[in-house]
């Protein structure tokens, strides 16, 4: 077993789109709505300092390994995308240092089911990183494996609003540095 400490560095913007339920005022419209509560959207901790959801990074990693479809060293017909979704884990959400009120505003056409696009306000930083950690479980996925995945998950997958995975444009990143600790166990 061992833990990875990655850093990282967005090469896109990056936009979240956090469900959340805060109150309508009495005679608001639902564009009213959004333009108030866009800054909802974003995941922040109790100070206001945004974050990227640990499975966020955790869901891109697993789609990236099995994009990659990496063979099993032990089983030439299997592949090690299991040992990723089940012996990878994310140890916490990764803080993007920003504060939610320094965060800016875009407007997208939204498709709100009705076959119609009205305006929607999402939030979307331009800059962003952070640090991550990852306990690796599985001896067969070996740092370099892990690498790898984890590029791809950032090059091809992305995270938040928008990412590549879904045919966006946002949310694309960069492994600045990676580090590698045994874990005795």
């Amino acid at each position: 077993m061992y833990r990875v400490i990655a850093t990282t560095k967005g090469t896109a913007p990056l936009s979240q789109s956090r469900q959340h339920f805060s109150e309508k005022l009495d005679g608001e419209s639902e564009h009213e709505y959004d333009k108030r509560t866009w800054r909802e959207k974003l995941n922040y901790d109790d100070k206001g300092i945004c974050f990227l959801p640990a499975m966020a990074l955790k869901k891109a990693m697993d789609t990236a390994a099995s994009r990659l479809s990496i063979p099993d060293p032990d089983n030439r017909r299997a592949k090690l995308t299991k040992y990723f979704v089940s012996d990878v884990i994310p140890e916490g959400n990764m803080s993007l240092g920003i504060h939610k009120d320094k965060v800016q505003c875009v407007v997208i056409g939204a498709d709100r089911g009705e076959g119609k696009r009205v305006p929607s306000h999402l939030p979307q930083m331009a800059e962003w990183g952070g640090i991550c950690s990852f306990l690796v479980m599985e001896e067969k996925i070996k740092p370099a494996m892990f690498e790898k995945v984890f590029r791809t998950a950032g090059r091809s997958i992305g995270v938040g609003q928008f990412r590549p995975e879904n045919g966006g444009l946002n949310g694309r990143f960069d492994v600045i540095k990676i580090k590698v600790e045994s874990i005795a166990g």
